[in-house]
């Protein structure tokens, strides 16, 4: 063998060994890659905008697949899991599902009913009252006869809400300045006698306002205090 032929041999064997040496760095950067993004897993995403409080369904969703450790733990990998869930907040387009937006959807009780009322969104709303929150609803009534005084009412104590719906103008009647412009329909689970107290306060009271309690709390009025009248701060 002469010398051009060992020099040919050794140019060989070096593009061997360095088209080896490419291919272990080339395996090398996909082992490094799975180790950080590990194995794939389906999530789901959302195909539309929700809105607060409303039912979820999958038709609502499309699946992705994306690493598992990109994922927090409470992300949604079952659509299962949105079965009886309603939205806890505004959920956006192409948001990744996540168990904390979303609740169970309230149900009745045995010999509940739901009663839905307009309330004056400024006075007995104020945007902080939600879907199964407890609440103590109020109403004010004129004296019966000349000269009564008029009263307020406790006509439900601890009313469970279902459901807090859209923000709804009205148009005030030109003889009363003082009606509500806005208002908000509040799905109450009441029984029969608080549905029909409740009926009766939204038509005849000159006003119905809610009062939120705090969780835990046990808003029950004492009987000698549903009804309040300026006399008794006389």
């Amino acid at each position: 063998m002469n010398s051009r032929q060992r020099r040919g041999v050794i140019l060989l064997l070096l593009s061997v060994l360095c088209a080896f040496g490419a291919f272990a760095g080339v395996l090398s950067v996909i082992s490094d890659v799975n180790s950080k993004v590990g194995p794939e897993v389906s999530a789901y995403r959302l195909k539309q905008n929700v809105s607060p409080y409303s039912d979820l369904s999958a038709a609502q969703f499309e699946k992705v697949s994306m690493p598992k450790r990109w994922l927090s733990d409470n992300a949604v990998t079952d659509l299962d899991e949105v079965n009886g869930k309603i939205a806890v907040t505004e959920l956006k387009a192409g948001s990744l599902m996540q168990s904390d937006m979303m609740a169970r959807s309230p149900e009745l009780k045995p010999g509940e009913q739901e009663i839905a009322i307009m309330i004056d969104a400024a006075t007995g709303v104020a945007g902080k009252i939600r879907p199964n929150d407890k609440v103590n609803i109020y109403a004010t009534f004129e004296g019966e006869r000349d000269g009564e005084a008029a009263q307020s009412k406790v006509i439900v104590s601890n009313a469970k809400v279902l459901d807090v719906g859209e923000l709804t103008p009205l148009e005030p009647r030109r003889t009363d300045r003082n009606q509500a412009t806005e208002a908000v329909p509040i799905t109450f689970a009441l029984n029969t006698l608080d549905t029909q107290r409740v009926a009766y306060a939204e038509s005849f009271a000159l006003h119905v306002r809610l009062a939120l309690i705090a969780p835990g709390s046990d808003g029950t009025i004492r009987p000698g205090d549903r009804t309040y009248t300026l006399d008794k701060d006389k």
